[in-house]
């Protein structure tokens, strides 16, 4: 399941080499509204450098999945952790920077657009 997500990009990080194998890129943008949101997102391996041409305080479009999983430690304690990776960002139109406010959304995840659905989703729920 993809989502879309409009925001002003906050702060970026440099590439982080996790193991030998394995790289990722953090960034954090702010959603707009009467309580502003950070949400922070990661790029992982070749996508790290589609975040260099961006600056903090620009206007980008994030495409994302939202990824889960769980983790037992050695206490035998069960925890889940969540990312939102980011597999493709874009600049925010100049249309959509000029555009009216709207009244503010009464959630505060509503700045996020779900783009597709399975009908096939094994969840029940």
């Amino acid at each position: 399941m993809s989502f879309e997500v409009e925001g002003k990009l906050h702060k970026k990080f440099d590439t982080a080499q996790v193991t030998s194998t394995f790289k990722k890129r953090e960034f954090v943008i702010e959603l707009d509204g009467a309580y502003p949101q950070f949400i922070s997102f990661q790029l992982t391996q070749d996508r790290c450098g589609i975040l260099d041409s961006y600056n903090e305080a620009d206007r980008i479009k994030v495409s994302f999945d939202l990824r889960g999983r769980e983790w037992t430690s050695p206490k035998g304690e069960v925890k889940y952790f969540n990312s939102l990776n980011a597999w493709k960002i874009e600049g925010a139109a100049a249309a959509e920077n000029s555009a009216p406010a709207t009244e503010e959304a009464p959630f505060p995840n509503a700045g996020i657009e779900e783009q597709s659905f399975d009908d096939n989703d094994d969840l029940p729920f």
